[in-house]
């Protein structure tokens, strides 16, 4: 949702500090890098230790370098698929180490937060699942367009959570969890609706290789 409707003004912040970057000769592929690395060390380091405020401000900021990075190489003229396949895979890396990381805070605290820890899971396994139904069906020619819940409200709304939840208030790192949970099953299933319903969604395809082939049975024949 946000990742097709929050990028024109988010660019007053981000277009600047691309261009200034762009102009020091740095690479978007080096920015990616580096964002996720940092992204990770954040995440693994101040999650599991109880330092929530820090996590939520220190991890936002360096996951911002997402929406830099493919500034930086519009600016170039465009980006690479090496540089799409690079930044999807460190978008799947930093997003794993965030609820990754806070499922094992849940399991650290005394007694367990088991109901949290289940939902940061599923928060997890769905958000990489969503990702792959995109990827799955546009390498079959199926284009899918937003969702309930992407990468950018997943990120809003978990470190949002956490960081009020460092602060001291009350069930609302409860609360975000169960929202992105909810609605992180249901933007997968969402995805699976938009391709089901696709003109080119029905086609036959080829089967893998080394698989029995079969036969249509003509018509009139027995079935």
């Amino acid at each position: 949702m946000l990742s097709v409707h929050g990028r024109k003004p988010a660019s007053v912040v981000i277009e600047p500090v691309a261009r200034t970057l762009h102009k020091a000769g740095v690479s978007p592929n080096v920015v990616t890098v580096a964002g996720t690395a940092i992204a990770i060390v954040f995440a693994l380091w101040l999650i599991p230790t109880g330092h929530h405020f820090a996590a939520a401000v220190l991890i936002g900021l360096t996951v911002a370098t997402d929406m830099v990075d493919g500034t930086m190489a519009r600016m170039r003229g465009g980006g690479t698929k090496f540089g799409a396949t690079l930044d999807a895979t460190c978008d799947r890396l930093s997003d794993g180490a965030v609820f990754g990381a806070l499922a094992f805070w849940c399991a650290l605290q005394q007694p367990q937060e088991k109901v949290l820890m289940a939902l940061s899971l599923v928060i997890l396994v769905a958000s990489q699942v969503t990702s792959y139904v995109k990827a799955r069906a546009e390498a079959s020619g199926i284009k899918v367009v937003g969702g309930l819940i992407e990468r950018p409200e997943r990120l809003i709304i978990g470190l949002v959570a956490v960081g009020l939840h460092g602060l001291g208030i009350p069930h609302i790192l409860a609360w975000g969890l169960w929202i992105l949970a909810a609605g992180s099953v249901y933007t997968v299933i969402e995805r699976l609706v938009i391709v089901a319903r696709s003109e080119v969604g029905t086609e036959h395809i080829a089967a893998p290789e080394g698989a029995r082939e079969f036969s249509q049975p003509e018509d009139g024949a027995d079935r």
